[in-house]
């Protein structure tokens, strides 16, 4: 199926600018938000230093299974302006609904069939949006995490700690420092903070952000929503808990289908051997699992009733 990609500007403080994407079908059509990872990341979820490519491999698949969706550059990335460290974490979730009006705008697309869909960070902004009322279809987590902000964060010090590179880990050792320990020292200054921007070790940091991070619960917006969830971890993500999909049907009062790929990291590719973020880089050259894409096309499919092909 032929894909087709116009130019979308999001209007509000700042305008988004954005990639909407659809089938060669006739209209109209339901969509899917697209909502990258956290950090300054473009509308395709790429960063300067990674490409991810989470959003872009998800649009076109999308596209081939007759939906519509639209990516979009976050604050201070891309074609959208301002300053990515200044943004808050709510800020995201704001632009995130600003974003769904205008897709449920357009001509091309049916409004009251409007799915949300987020990776990593998109994933908290996708819950916390649906958790406004705003009018969705359902919603698609993908690496979505259940658990508080701060606890989260240490909890990825313990499990990456022990797949640092071993004369990395002999240095924290020569040093007497616990790798958990110092994140959550790092978190008392940032508490401390009262600026958007601060440094931190003598690193500058989007403070705000962080302050909002460590004090959110995800485990509000999910007992919020009505609307179909699917839920997508993979059994070697870093970043996430595995165990947070039990959460997650455990406190959706709506409908949920949870799914947990085997070898999957935070990346959405798979990984042999041992779990390590040192793989990422060989990871990123390949595509997104394809289970994955299948999985999230024929969800957004049926929850937006789109009909089976024969």
């Amino acid at each position: 199926m032929t894909v087709r990609e116009l130019g979308l500007t999001v209007l509000g403080d700042p305008p988004l600018a954005g990639t909407l994407t659809l089938p060669d079908s006739p209209g109209p059509v339901p969509a899917v938000l697209l909502a990258p990872g956290s950090g300054p990341l473009d509308r395709d979820s790429d960063h300067r230093r990674a490409r991810f490519g989470v959003t872009r491999e998800l649009a076109h698949a999308l596209a081939e299974g007759g939906l519509a969706s639209l990516r979009y550059d976050k604050r201070g990335v891309g074609g959208t302006p301002g300053n990515w460290r200044r943004a808050g974490l709510y800020d995201h979730v704001d632009d995130l609904v600003r974003a769904r009006d205008a897709l449920a705008a357009r001509p091309e697309v049916d409004g009251d069939r409007v799915v949300l869909a987020g990776h990593s960070e998109g994933a908290l902004l996708a819950a916390a949006a649906a958790a406004r009322g705003v009018p969705v279809a359902g919603v698609v987590l993908l690496a979505g995490s259940a658990t508080p902000g701060d606890e989260l964060l240490r909890w990825q010090a313990r499990r990456i700690a022990p797949t640092l590179p071993a004369p990395v880990r002999g240095l924290l050792r020569l040093l007497r420092t616990d790798l958990e320990r110092k994140v959550a020292a790092n978190h008392e200054r940032i508490r401390a903070t009262t600026t958007d921007v601060a440094r931190v070790g003598g690193v500058r940091v989007n403070a705000r952000w962080h302050r909002e991070f460590l004090a959110h619960d995800p485990r509000t917006d999910l007992a919020r929503l009505s609307v179909p969830v699917l839920a997508v971890t993979g059994g070697k993500d870093l970043q996430v808990r595995p165990e947070d999909l039990d959460v997650i049907a455990a406190t959706v009062p709506g409908p949920v289908e949870t799914l947990l790929v085997p070898d999957l990291t935070h990346t959405l590719r798979r990984q042999p051997g041992p779990a390590s973020m040192r793989a990422y880089r060989g990871e990123l050259r390949r595509p997104v699992d394809p289970e994955v894409l299948a999985s999230v096309v024929g969800w957004c499919r049926r929850v937006s009733g789109v009909p089976s092909v024969p």
